[in-house]
């Protein structure tokens, strides 16, 4: 059994969130403060050119689907935008233009661009998670990413990651648990 925030995956040894804030956006931060959640997840510092999924596979010596990617969309109804972040393991991919924009009621649901998610999230590119999420989002968990016994996320920031049971997941405020998000 390992202590509340310690996980060892591949290469990737982690050390609770509570120990390291500072490997945390900010918001992340809080947002885990808030869920009570701080002490449940670990964190592991990381080389930045080493933070975008593919690479992180490579160099720590993980399997795909240990880890998930968080992609931040939008989409219009009537003149109101309606946001949305969607959690799928890296082996998979958003229906973006299915499921996720019947869930969001719009015609047509589009990833944001780089600048406008890095502005409305308050994260960095490439570390977007899904713990920190501005109110009023839609939080959209695939169900195989909340099955997985332990998941590599972003923390906020591209110096780190987030490694947590797929199921705390579930946990977070707004987070709605999907079957078939991804394909």
């Amino acid at each position: 059994m390992t202590a509340m925030g310690v996980f060892e995956l591949g290469a990737l040894s982690s050390v609770p969130a509570s120990a390291r804030p500072d490997l945390l956006a900010e918001v992340t931060h809080e947002a885990l403060v808030g869920a009570g959640l701080l002490g449940a997840v670990g964190v592991v510092e990381i080389d930045p050119d080493l933070s975008d999924t593919a690479t992180t596979q490579a160099e720590f010596g993980l399997q795909p689907y240990m880890l998930a990617n968080c992609v931040v969309v939008g989409g219009k109804r009537e003149g109101a935008e309606r946001l949305a972040a969607c959690v799928v393991l890296a082996t998979t991919r958003a229906d973006v233009n299915g499921l996720v924009r019947r869930l969001l009621d719009v015609r047509k649901a589009s990833f944001l661009a780089m600048e406008r998610a890095v502005e409305l999230t308050a994260m960095e590119y490439g570390g977007i998670t899904p713990i920190g999420l501005p109110a009023g989002w839609h939080l959209l968990v695939d169900r195989r990413v909340v099955e997985t016994d332990v998941v590599v996320i972003g923390s906020g920031v591209r110096r780190s990651k987030i490694l947590l049971p797929g199921a705390l997941l579930a946990r977070l405020p707004s987070a709605e648990v999907v079957d078939g998000l991804a394909t």
